[in-house]
């Protein structure tokens, strides 16, 4: 099998943000990840922010999800257990096919971080419509642990034995 060259390689990839309270300005979070997946050859093709609330989260999800310019989406917030945090909610109901090693990996990365509070991250991951989902926790921290423990291998072609590129709709192609 020959290695993916340069372009067959770039992802497009949408970055949402679950916050009540952060903007462009302060989403320290969400732009960790657009300069990582910048840095790795990805495209952003779009960021958004939007309050924790389930129908928002699905409103633009959805959209990402049917895009085919969009390979993957990542996000950040909403996660964990305070009475809005509500992504998982809002995610997992749109997702044909749940990735249940990324949240069990995260959480095995994140123990040596913050001990066992990572048992209250409920990270997920997921593929729907070809594109592939991933959900970690707010903090930028969990953002680079989630990126360059998991994400990051995930969505290199050229990563062995497996990756998650061959599954999804590249330039418009089915895999």
């Amino acid at each position: 099998m020959s290695e993916p060259d340069a372009a067959s390689a770039a992802l497009t990839i949408a970055v949402l943000t679950v916050s009540d309270t952060r903007n462009e300005t302060t989403d320290t979070s969400g732009q960790y990840l657009i300069d990582a997946l910048q840095q790795a050859g990805h495209l952003c093709r779009e960021r958004c922010i939007v309050r924790d609330d389930i129908y928002q989260i699905r409103a633009v999800l959805s959209g990402w999800i049917a895009d085919e310019a969009v390979n993957a989406v990542l996000i950040t917030g909403g996660t964990g257990f305070s009475g809005r945090d509500s992504t998982p909610e809002a995610v997992a109901p749109l997702l044909d096919k749940i990735i249940h090693g990324f949240g069990e990996t995260f959480r095995a990365l994140s123990l040596t971080e913050i001990g066992s509070s990572t048992i209250q991250s409920r990270a997920l991951a997921g593929l729907a419509n070809r594109t592939v989902i991933f959900c970690m926790p707010g903090s930028t921290g969990a953002c680079r642990t989630a990126w360059n423990g998991i994400i990051r291998e995930q969505l290199d072609a050229a990563h062995r034995p497996c990756n998650f590129v061959g599954v999804l709709r590249v330039g418009g192609q089915e895999p």
